[in-house]
């Protein structure tokens, strides 16, 4: 067995593998004695079909299936023991001249085109100057969020006084027929309502406002409520039952309860941001308001990143790459991929290949290490945001543990967290090598900024698929015509 790569130029090459029928004929041997024994072949019993007869019928599967199975493992073996940078993937060299004959051949030899990464140099220290966003915090913004947690931490306490509009009024619901209950009527024990949710019936609502504990109030749900929806939850039944109903209600009042907001407190502190981290209301303020500059630190990054690509790109302008090969990797590899669209998507793709590499090349050459561990605390960091959205700022820690562990369990999101672990340390590194251009910006503005980004980046998407469709059918058009 021997493999060797000749380079046809600096960024490509061929690697040839020679083997002797010595080199995999022990492995059909026993890969068909395997099948002998457990071949069930009838007029034979089982483990006593003759050989002549299994070679017959599997021989040149398994032989097929042998050699192929060494190839990809010397191919494999050697690219990892010589550190070789393939870019795509090998792919086998069609060569007319030398058409193997498994059969027959002692000698066997197979070759594979590569593309290499090119060798280059990636420099960055404090010349190069990037700017970077530092977004202020509106006074507004961090009252409104303080108003939220009051909100959100907020109680519904029973009162002795007459219903207000946005009171909850609870109470026994019983369905009528002629100003009586009604025979195996709709009853519901513990109904809730409130005045403002009627929006249909003012006459009905007024009678709420201002009634008191032990009224009785008459509503029918078909005029109060504006769909099934609101009916069926208000009578606990289902939707299609909610439909049928077109009846007159005796609402028996129990009991009122009214909104009251959260005090900025000990316990609110605690709920919000954890037991001791905030011990008055200024140092409260102080940290949600760098929780909420937090907030924006991943976007501020992305633009960030987004100037590091570019600069990158620019150093590595005329770094030579194997770009026919590329192009015939990228046809092979994709069905639906027509000479024209890889030809138009061709500059993009490059772009994408030079960007990875060099991030490569910066992780490597600054020993950029990433561990388990930062992924399961990017993983907890990205729960928490999810959470804090809705306004579920201080989870129990073992609830949250379940949630990150429930994330690692896939695979899909596990690559994608180890790739913003990534990206994040080598924006720290940036950051800490080069000069940053800081450039102050109100949140505001920086949100205007963000969306208008997310929009062209939907754009983009979307002329993308519309060009994929056109292709579609273009291809579809030609096989009718060749028809």
């Amino acid at each position: 067995m021997n493999v060797t790569l000749n380079k046809t130029d600096n960024v490509n090459g061929v690697i040839s593998i020679e083997m002797e029928r010595a080199d995999f004929q022990g492995n059909v041997d026993k890969a068909l004695n395997q099948y002998r024994r457990q071949a069930n072949i009838p007029g034979f019993r089982p483990g006593k079909v003759p050989m002549g007869v299994v070679k017959k019928l599997y021989g040149t599967s398994v032989l097929a299936e042998e050699v192929n199975k060494l190839i990809s493992s010397s191919l494999n073996n050697y690219i990892q023991e010589n550190k070789l940078p393939i870019l795509g993937e090998p792919l086998p060299k069609e060569n007319p001249e030398k058409e193997v004959d498994l059969e027959k051949d002692e000698s066997l030899t197979f070759e594979f085109e590569v593309g290499l990464a090119p060798e280059f140099e990636l420099k960055f220290d404090k010349e190069d100057a990037l700017p970077l966003y530092k977004v202020t915090l509106e006074d507004n913004l961090l009252d409104e969020q303080i108003e939220g947690y009051k909100q959100n931490f907020g109680t519904y306490d029973k009162v002795e006084e007459s219903a207000l509009e946005t009171d909850l009024i609870k109470g026994k619901a019983v369905e009528l027929e002629d100003g009586e209950p009604k025979e195996d009527g709709i009853v519901v024990e513990s109904a809730i309502l409130m005045p403002s949710y009627i929006k249909n019936d003012e006459e009905t609502k007024n009678r709420f406002v201002g009634a008191n504990a032990g009224d009785e109030v008459i509503i029918n749900p078909k005029l109060a409520y504006d769909n099934e929806a609101e009916i069926a939850s208000f009578l606990n039944i289902e939707k299609d039952v909610a439909a049928e109903v077109a009846s007159d209600f005796k609402f028996t009042i129990t009991e009122i309860t009214r909104f009251k907001e959260a005090e900025l407190n000990q316990e609110m502190f605690d709920k919000v941001l954890g037991e001791g981290v905030a011990t008055d209301e200024e140092s409260f303020k102080a940290k949600v308001g760098e929780e909420l500059s937090n907030q924006f630190a991943p976007d501020a990054d992305y633009f960030f990143m987004k100037e590091v690509r570019k600069t990158i790109l620019e150093k590595m302008e005329t770094a030579e790459f194997p770009e026919e090969f590329l192009k015939k990797w990228l046809k092979l590899t994709n069905e639906e991929a027509t000479d024209e669209l890889i030809e138009q998507d061709f500059p993009n793709i490059l772009n994408d290949i030079k960007y990875q590499i060099a991030k490569d090349k910066i992780v490597t050459d600054n020993d950029i290490k990433t561990e388990g561990s930062d992924v399961q605390e990017l993983a907890s960091q990205v729960a928490q945001s999810q959470f804090a959205q809705y306004g579920m700022s201080n989870l129990p820690a073992e609830m949250l543990q379940d949630y990150v562990k429930r994330m690692l369990e896939n695979e899909e999101t596990v690559k994608g967290l180890f790739a913003r672990v990534v990206e994040n340390k080598i924006a720290a590194w940036m950051k800490e090598n080069i000069t940053l251009e800081e450039i102050a910006i109100t949140s505001e503005e920086f949100s205007k900024i963000t969306a208008a980004e997310n929009q062209e980046a939907e754009v983009e998407e979307e002329e993308v698929e519309e060009t994929e469709e056109i292709e579609a059918e273009k291809e579809n058009e030609d096989g009718e015509e060749e028809k």
